[in-house]
């Protein structure tokens, strides 16, 4: 069985913090990928799937204000604990104001800092708290979205992000029919009816989840694509909703 793991992604540009919070948060069993510069971590943030990141503000270049900027107006939900030196109420309300979730000023303790990391992830559960079930079967391939596990014949077995189990629960659920981008950013990502969002994320994590589940990736037929439409599971998926 593959453990849960969840991701995070921290930016920070002095060494002994970075360390410390670093060695802290894998201490606690997360994978955590560190960076101290502020354009590396956008390009992370577009090309991985976090649980949260944690985010200095005072960062060479690109500063951890425009990049909380850059990330909410590209669509980007993920969770932002923001840490700074800059402990002056106009600075906290810029952060927050931005898009930031939370809110630690320099100097702050470790343990403080896990706590409201494990608070902020209860609170951004990425729409896993619907009922679980669900092993999904097709030839070659097996997932257990309760486990987030996904195996195909002939590779080693792949952890699923929670929001890529949340994406395949999603269609699972609604057998046969087709489910649009809009649909999906209101139902995983949390988007309001109706929001005009110019994002990429619902293709790109349905790319990744196709890196994991499919046994012919140019050829997918665990998740088909319906072109104009959405995707929808293809019709050799079985699902056993009582796992």
């Amino acid at each position: 069985m593959l453990a849960r793991v969840q991701r995070l992604l921290l930016v920070e540009d002095e060494p002994a913090i970075r360390i410390a919070v670093r060695d802290a948060l894998r201490a606690k069993g997360y994978e955590v990928d560190d960076t101290v510069d502020g354009a590396e971590a956008l390009r992370r943030c577009r090309s991985g799937d976090y649980a949260l990141i944690v985010l200095d503000v005072m960062l060479p270049g690109l500063d951890g204000f425009e990049l909380c900027r850059t990330l909410r107006r590209e669509g980007d939900r993920t969770p932002i604990l923001m840490l700074t030196a800059r402990g002056g109420e106009e600075d906290r309300v810029r952060g927050l104001s931005l898009g930031a979730d939370d809110y630690l000023t320099k100097p702050f303790s470790v343990r403080e800092l896990i706590a409201r990391v494990e608070a902020r992830l209860r609170r951004a559960s990425w729409g896993t708290d619907r009922p679980p079930g669900a092993a999904l079967a097709a030839p070659g391939v097996a997932v257990d979205l309760a486990r987030l596990e996904a195996r195909v014949e002939g590779r080693e077995p792949a952890s699923l992000t929670p929001r890529e189990a949340a994406v395949l629960r999603y269609l699972a659920e609604r057998p046969g029919r087709v489910v649009s981008r809009e649909e999906l950013l209101v139902a995983v990502w949390g988007y309001p009816p109706g929001a005009r969002v110019r994002t990429r994320t619902v293709e790109n994590t349905i790319g990744r989840l196709r890196k994991k589940i499919e046994p012919e990736r140019k050829r997918p037929r665990v998740v088909r694509t319906v072109h104009g439409a959405g995707w929808k599971l293809g019709e050799e998926v079985r699902c056993d909703a009582s796992s």
